[in-house]
């Protein structure tokens, strides 16, 4: 099964405080994902840090759970699929904050992989396009 990588580096007009404390809040990851998403579990030592979960609805009865597995405020958010999402059956988000031109930058990797063939690059596809618009409008509208 061949893995897929989707990488995306987009700017943004404000402070990584600012950015960090947005994208680390589960509800607002709404904003560059087609889904519902709400946090189900806190986690260890605050809200969205280590151990804290969130449930995604991309539809009716398709849904899945995330768990940050690192995050380290302003400068990094680590987090896997821990529960659904099949037929994805790797999933590794990473989120990178760097101050950059008086703003910030942002650079989102996630590695994939699915048990049925080519069913990750459908996901990649998908998601990427997702992602990209999502962050191009953040950037854009603020927060």
């Amino acid at each position: 099964m061949a893995q897929q990588r989707i990488e995306v580096v987009q700017a943004f007009p404000f402070s990584v405080e600012k950015l960090y404390a947005f994208l680390s809040e589960h509800e607002n990851l709404g904003a560059i994902f087609p889904a519902k998403i709400k946090r189900v579990r806190d986690g260890q030592g605050s809200v969205n840090g280590v151990g804290s979960v969130r449930k995604i609805i991309m539809a009716p009865g398709l849904a899945l759970e995330e768990t940050v597995t690192k995050a380290e405020p302003n400068q990094l958010i680590e987090y896997t699929i821990t529960k659904g999402g099949w037929p994805i059956n790797d999933h590794y988000g990473v989120m990178k904050f760097y101050p950059y031109e008086g703003g910030s930058r942002l650079h989102y990797t996630i590695d994939l992989g699915a048990a049925l063939p080519g069913a990750a690059w459908v996901v990649k596809k998908a998601l990427e396009g997702s992602i990209r618009s999502g962050l191009k409008k953040l950037a854009k509208d603020g927060i």
